[in-house]
């Protein structure tokens, strides 16, 4: 029976990854560029899962550059450029460079002679066949605020007029859902088009500026938004990428809800939580019968956070909701789990304490807003 599901972003296929940036250097920094290349290539040659990397310069405008990098796959390479010590290494680069943009390709295809076969996906759900998109890209942002500060935040954040949708004739904000769990926040965002031109857009925006310079005061992590190295690494920090996406390929209910869960993983269990939720995720759109349209799984260290479309109230199919129908599923989850951050200590195999745990990692809506044509 072919798949009733549609995954349109996946890390977990088994592919090696293509990493490409872009970038627009300041005139006469060329030499420091080298320089702060040098220290990175060294450091970057020594991360697990690191292939190789290339730097080079265009023959027609001699200020733009282009970095490549090869991945055995996708995830070594998240976990690296959403390190601290990534942050820490890239900083000498930001005065040399006036722009810059990062693209991640999953390699499907390749001509080259003696490639030993040891090289191509080898994983059991290995996807050696492009993903069927929707046009859409995902991604989220997470940080946290002081505590006992959250209800006026949620109000700030709940408050803003939306910018303008359409950014230009290729590109439009489709839907910004924003979650809180206790201090943490979490805003996510579907774009059609190029995100980084929506998100820069969005940036832009007089009511969007306000509202970032009223919760400046609240935030854990200091920040200065009009100095743009103190906002290159505040935006780093609260990177949440989406590692996974999917849909059920059957038409959408009516009565589709959005929630976002928290799960706070065991240290360096984070990608591994992840991998478990999205297959999860895909085996829920291939059943008919599970209340989880669709779903998105989000990841940066040991922070998971899951945003799914359901049918109905999560409470009425509690297993379900978590992603853990199957056998040994809610042992798995234990196991990667850390209970008791979200308040939940014991057997995720009894009732009682999947009842708690769904309740304790269900997140405060504080503003869905999605774009009309």
């Amino acid at each position: 029976m072919a798949p009733s599901g549609r995954i349109s972003q996946s890390v977990f296929d088994g592919s090696r990854l293509r990493v490409i940036l872009l970038l627009d250097l300041y005139e006469g920094a060329q030499q420091q560029f080298l320089d702060a290349y040098e220290l990175m290539r060294k450091q970057v040659a020594s991360v697990p899962g690191h292939i190789s990397d290339q730097l080079c310069q265009s023959i027609e405008n001699p200020s733009q550059w282009l970095i490549t990098s090869e991945w055995e796959s996708a995830p070594p390479f998240l976990a690296w450029v959403n390190s601290e010590e990534h942050v820490e290494t890239v900083k000498p680069m930001h005065s040399c460079v006036r722009d810059t943009r990062s693209m991640r390709y999953s390699i499907l295809r390749e001509t080259s002679p003696g490639q030993p076969a040891s090289r191509t996906a080898a994983s059991a759900d290995a996807q050696v066949e492009p993903r069927v998109g929707d046009g859409v890209a995902r991604h989220a942002l997470t940080f946290t605020v002081k505590p006992g500060s959250e209800s006026k935040v949620a109000e700030i954040l709940a408050g803003y007029e939306s910018p303008q949708a359409q950014v230009d004739e290729t590109t439009r904000l489709r839907r910004t859902s924003l979650f809180m769990h206790g201090n943490r926040i979490v805003r996510a965002v579907e774009v059609e088009g190029d995100l980084l031109v929506a998100l820069r857009h969005v940036a832009r925006q007089p009511q969007v500026r306000a509202v970032e310079e009223a919760i400046n005061p609240y935030l854990e992590q200091d920040r200065d938004l009009t100095d743009p190295e103190s906002a290159r690494v505040f935006f780093t920090r609260a990177a949440l990428p989406a590692v996974h996406h999917v849909v059920a390929d059957r038409p959408a209910p009516a009565d589709l809800r959005r929630h976002a869960l928290y799960y706070p993983a065991k240290e360096g269990q984070g990608m591994a939580l992840a991998r478990l939720l999205s297959h999860q995720d895909r085996a829920a759109a291939d059943d008919p019968d599970n209340p989880v349209h669709s779903s998105t799984v989000f990841q940066r260290d040991d922070i998971v956070v899951r945003l799914v479309d359901v049918t109905g109230d999560l409470d009425l199919d509690p297993v379900a909701s978590l992603g853990l129908k199957g056998p040994g599923k809610a042992a798995e989850l234990e196991r990667l789990l850390d209970g008791a951050a979200v308040g939940v200590e014991g057997s995720l195999e009894s009732e009682r304490n999947i009842n708690r745990l769904l309740s304790h990692a269900d997140m405060l809506p504080v503003t869905d807003r999605s774009a009309h044509s």
